[in-house]
């Protein structure tokens, strides 16, 4: 070969390494209060075509773990880090808290500006806000446009619970914002449709050559249970009236990503996407969420609060198609999509691992172990750190094993509403006393029938020395008392940023 063939096919070979290699898009959408028995796929009742066609022709995560509930699992998202790491290991964060994931953590909107991302985030935030510097367009993120606090009404976004105290319900403070400055004319649009609209606008203005990151946290499902009529009529076989509402829910927050989808496709990003689909928590069954067969739901450390519905679709995965049963965690998404913006983690103090191998080509996951949560707050006593009691409320899980300790929250095992119709849900009652430990070998047994700690002891034992090591590391919490300064009369009846 002379010298001129051999430089192109050297050009070649470079030009077809800088496409293969050059970031993708990375779409990630997350779904509010979800439950493991709502979405097709793992329930036919339920329709959502748009998210069981993208499952099944991407990767759909059946041993996946988020948080019990919101402020945790955002926190870890958007950090990488266990919310021991954080201080937020109690709790959410309420809208009257002066409280947010602390200035110091790195958010993965910044990191992945940094690497030249347009980045934008619609919907639910929940992070903090009492300060100017903890709104989204402040934590790297270009746009924004969604809400601050935790919930609202979908049609008129006023959020009246500043905290669960007499003197702070009934605030009634309007919330919505475009980055920082506050949406007047959204009252009366439902916040499914607004977010889809305005995530498909972005998809559309977004040059293409630019790598874009676009978050969009759907307030869908979280209660209150208000959806248009037309969503909830194909479910009239379901006779239970919250069920049924939410049913519509889910579908209408399905046909908003199958119409961001259509917008990747109709942009010709879609084929150079990483879209990402998640719940935050398992499904509130007091609001028509359910997570059958798993036992208990939101808010509790048991399986159907925290074994989420996920997957990943992309063109660019050289497995598609797969169900995966390695084990992965909100926090590996962090490291995982740096990584797959070409960026670096290096001197990042990250509790995610980077999965992309497992997810793309199906290789064992590095993560062995999740620590589900320590909350020293949950308890009758006090305890040095580097001791632990079996009286805290924890969860770890390491390999197929899984402890909790203390009271994990409501362990019953509720069947779905169109199947079973009871007048008031049959409480289990798993805790003989506050002195409880709670094991489980969760591949043989995922719906936590089978408790095992008499049986295995030595286990037990070590999975301690395991809790008590993770809490050697443990920032102090960070859960303060409401702040009258925060009510939504003082900043013209807005939930607003209120320490200056």
């Amino acid at each position: 070969m002379d010298s001129l063939a051999e430089l192109r096919v050297f050009v070649f070979i470079c030009f077809v390494h800088v496409v293969i290699s050059k970031p993708p898009h990375i779409v990630f959408i997350l779904a509010d209060d979800y439950g493991f028995n709502d979405v097709g796929y793992h329930n036919p009742r339920i329709k959502t075509p748009n998210l069981d066609k993208l499952a099944a022709s991407g990767v759909r995560l059946e041993n996946y773990y988020v948080q019990p509930i919101c402020t945790p699992t955002r926190s870890q998202l958007f950090s990488g880090r266990y919310q021991i790491h954080t201080g937020l290991q109690h709790g959410i964060i309420w809208p009257s808290q002066p409280n947010a994931l602390p200035k110091n953590e790195t958010t993965i909107a910044s990191k992945l500006k940094e690497n030249g991302y347009r980045t934008h985030m619609v919907g639910k935030w929940h992070i903090g806000f009492y300060k100017d510097e903890f709104i989204p367009t402040q934590r790297g993120f270009d746009s924004f446009f969604g809400y601050l606090t935790g919930g609202e009404d979908y049609y008129t976004h006023k959020n009246g619970l500043g905290y669960p105290s007499r003197e702070f319900q009934g605030l009634n403070g309007y919330d919505m914002r475009r980055n920082e400055e506050v949406v007047k004319n959204a009252a009366g649009n439902y916040s499914t449709f607004l977010f889809t609209n305005e995530a498909v606008e972005i998809i559309s203005s977004h040059e293409p050559d630019r790598p874009l990151f676009l978050f969009v946290a759907y307030q869908a499902v979280h209660d209150p249970l208000e959806v248009p009529k037309h969503y909830i009529e194909q479910y009239k076989d379901i006779k239970n009236s919250a069920r049924r509402t939410y049913a519509g829910m889910v579908s209408c927050m399905d046909e908003g990503v199958g119409n961001i989808t259509k917008a990747l496709q109709q942009h010709d990003l879609l084929k150079d996407t990483v879209l990402i689909f998640s719940t935050d928590n398992g499904g509130q069954i007091h609001a028509g969420g359910n997570n059958w067969p798993l036992r208990g739901w939101k808010g509790s450390l048991w399986e159907g609060g925290m074994r989420g519905v996920g997957f990943v679709y992309s063109e660019l995965l050289e497995k598609p198609r797969q169900i995966s049963s390695e084990l992965i965690h909100v926090t590996d998404w962090f490291p995982t999509i740096v990584h797959l913006a070409g960026g670096s983690i290096i001197g990042l103090p990250l509790d995610g691992y980077n999965v992309w191998d497992t997810l793309d080509s199906g290789k064992p996951s590095p993560r062995k172990e999740i620590l589900h949560n320590i909350d020293p707050i949950d308890t009758y006593w006090d305890f040095p750190r580097d001791d632990y009691h079996h009286c805290r409320q924890a969860a770890i899980r390491v390999g197929d094993w899984k402890l909790l300790t203390g009271c994990p929250g409501n362990g019953s095992w509720i069947p779905p509403a169109e199947s079973y119709f009871p007048t008031k849900p049959a409480v289990v009652n798993v805790l003989d006393n506050i002195n409880s430990t709670f094991l489980f070998n969760i591949r043989e047994d995922p719906e936590e029938r089978n408790e095992l700690s008499s049986v295995f002891p030595e286990m037990v034992s070590f999975l301690m020395k395991k809790l008590a090591e993770y809490n050697a590391t443990a920032v102090p919490v960070r859960y303060p008392n409401p702040d009258p300064a925060s009510q939504p009369k003082l900043h013209g009846n807005v939930w607003s940023p209120w320490v200056h």
